[in-house]
């Protein structure tokens, strides 16, 4: 069985609507950028693709031969891209018909399966220890990405396509260079097996989910660690940020959701609603919709009222988020649980004179960081162009 159950409605969980389908445990899931769908894979081998208008029926994609680890929409929405323990990538066309394309990616499980923004290029990790980057037209191999000493549980591109993050069974977080192909720096404060990373929708930043219990926050310049999340009793196997970067919800073996206030560096929701462990979580790329999936074979697909999207976007996160949080998180509680049914609990309210000021500062701190991302901008591009003179240099002096 599956379903899809929740709705936030004046900032609490209520339970909305179910969906039958999968046979066993939801491994991932993923919203198409214009929320008409949601894909999930299973340990029943299957990708569900599930239509969000309640007259749609749903579409079963069957063409894996063992369990599917990871499933991805590309940003147009045209493909989905699985991947299984059978080695094998498919980029399926979410139709009725489910047409799909395979290759066989890896010589062990394929865990994890990602677009680049622009849709042009796919990355896969996998138990065989690599990281891969093909092309998704004709799904010609790139390179390869092997410093990882065990297998690597996930791998994704940053949101402007230059770098790469991967996670890994080694306990470390590689962060890459994708032209240069060169590991620029690994973090090993986790004392787990690391399950999931990912961006910051600013690039700045980069969250695992890790088996020691606890959710981390780098920042990849200074490589410093921000924040630290010790919220759950049992392995955190995912997470995703919401686009505004506000927020980080997280998906454990403990069977909760946690949402996390990353401006304020605190625990803000804690979610009851799967019988067993949540395996995966994921906003919606409007942040209007999250979804989970778990052990007890349920997707919830969580829907957003106006009213909590607003809040939701009321902050701009900055580009840098604030340390000084960090140290609190570790010993507070969330002051609201909300199982999957009506419940209580409201973050507190901000006064009107302290939001009005805050609202100032984070615009000021918008400003400082458009100005220093168009700096960066500058710089890439002179870097660019000094290395295309180099190189017609080079070409000059072998010529002559």
């Amino acid at each position: 069985m599956c379903e899809l159950c929740l709705s936030l409605l004046q900032d609490d969980p209520t339970l909305e609507r179910h969906f039958k389908g999968h046979r066993d445990a939801i491994t991932s899931l993923d919203f198409s950028s214009n929320m008409k769908q949601i894909a999930s894979g299973s340990v029943d081998a299957c990708v569900m693709i599930w239509n969000t208008r309640p007259q749609m029926r749903a579409y079963r994609f069957v063409g894996h031969k063992d369990a599917v680890t990871c499933v991805q929409f590309s940003p147009s929405g045209h493909l989905v891209a699985s991947a299984s323990r059978d080695k094998t990538v498919r980029l399926w066309v979410p139709s009725v018909k489910g047409e799909s394309t395979v290759f066989r990616a890896h010589t062990g499980t394929v865990r994890s399966v990602s677009f680049s923004s622009d849709g042009q290029t796919l990355l896969t990790s996998s138990d065989d220890k690599s990281i891969k980057v093909w092309t998704v037209h004709r799904q010609k191999f790139l390179f390869s990405l092997n410093q990882h000493i065990n297998w690597v549980r996930c791998a994704r591109f940053s949101p402007d396509g230059r770098l790469i993050v991967s996670a890994s069974d080694d306990k470390t977080v590689k962060l890459w260079d994708k032209n240069s192909r060169e590991c620029i720096h690994s973090f090993c404060e986790h004392g787990g097996y690391v399950n999931h990373a990912d961006f910051h929708p600013s690039g700045t930043c980069i969250a695992a989910a890790s088996t020691d219990n606890t959710v981390k926050v780098w920042d990849i310049r200074t490589h410093k660690l921000l924040q630290h999340y010790p919220v759950h009793s049992a392995t955190v196997n995912s997470l995703s940020f919401h686009p505004s970067g506000n927020y980080l919800i997280t998906a454990s073996s403990d069977s909760t959701l946690k949402i996390l206030d990353l401006l304020e560096g605190r625990l803000l929701y804690t979610l009851h609603g799967h019988q067993g462990p949540a395996s995966c979580v994921s906003f919606s790329r409007t942040g209007d919709f999250f979804a989970s999936g778990g052990a007890d074979e349920q997707v919830s697909s969580c829907i957003i009222c106006s009213d909590v999207s607003v809040r939701l976007d009321a902050h701009s996160f900055p580009s840098l988020p604030q340390e000084s949080g960090a140290a609190g998180v570790s010993s507070q509680k969330s002051s609201s649980t909300a199982p999957v049914s009506p419940g209580a609990g409201q973050p507190d309210s901000v006064p009107a004179a302290l939001a009005s000021t805050l609202q100032h500062i984070v615009g000021q701190l918008d400003v400082l960081t458009q100005t220093v991302a168009i700096l960066e901008q500058r710089l890439t591009l002179t870097e660019d162009k000094l290395k295309e003179c180099m190189e017609m240099q080079r070409q000059s002096v072998s010529e002559n």
